[in-house]
């Protein structure tokens, strides 16, 4: 099916990604993937999951745009004395650059893979994709994919991609290791 309807999707990561590129295909739309987290740290831990969701790009056979640059510098501003919101801070900055990026590429819409984790605050991204569609003039499409996480990973287990085992910020990947620690004594 050929369709004219064309959808930006933010990518977080390779797990994420997979079945939301699947979801949104079933429903008729021509997928671009993008990549912009300023938020995953450290810089390594950036370049993996980058790498994986190139891989991931080329088996799913879906376009990959990537932002140029890491903007760590400008997430780090934002976020800095607002711990407690980081969440919906990172949020607004990623969703707001991918519907910037959407209107500039002559997309319809736009959405997020992060709509698939169990682990995000679904009402928090609903609210950042409606501020970023009402800011740049695009559609945000919302989709409660929690319970096709699963999914996503059974699609994407065979093909050995790299999984992370946090979030991607700093703050995510301290409280993972401070909860391992106090599971372990």
């Amino acid at each position: 099916m050929i369709s004219s309807r064309k959808l930006l999707v933010h990518t977080c990561c390779a797990h994420c990604t997979a079945y939301t590129i699947e979801y949104w295909r079933e429903k008729g739309y021509d997928i671009t993937g993008l990549w912009y987290n300023p938020n995953i740290h450290p810089f390594s831990e950036h370049h993996k999951r980058l790498q994986a969701i190139r891989t991931l790009s080329e088996k799913m056979g879906f376009q990959l745009e990537v932002v140029t640059g890491y903007d760590f510098h400008e997430y780090f501003r934002q976020v800095v004395g607002h711990e407690d919101e980081r969440c919906s801070i990172c949020f607004n900055m990623r969703l707001e650059k991918v519907a910037r990026v959407a209107v500039i590429k002559g997309k319809d819409a736009f959405t997020t893979s992060l709509l698939i984790s169990p682990h995000q605050e679904h009402q928090s991204l609903r609210t950042s994709g409606e501020w970023a569609a009402n800011q740049n003039g695009v559609r945000f499409l919302y989709a409660d994919l929690r319970k096709r996480y699963s999914d996503s990973r059974h699609i994407t287990k065979p093909l050995e991609l790299y999984r992370q085992q946090y979030c991607g910020c700093i703050y995510s990947e301290f409280e993972r290791n401070c909860l391992e620690l106090a599971n372990r004594l």
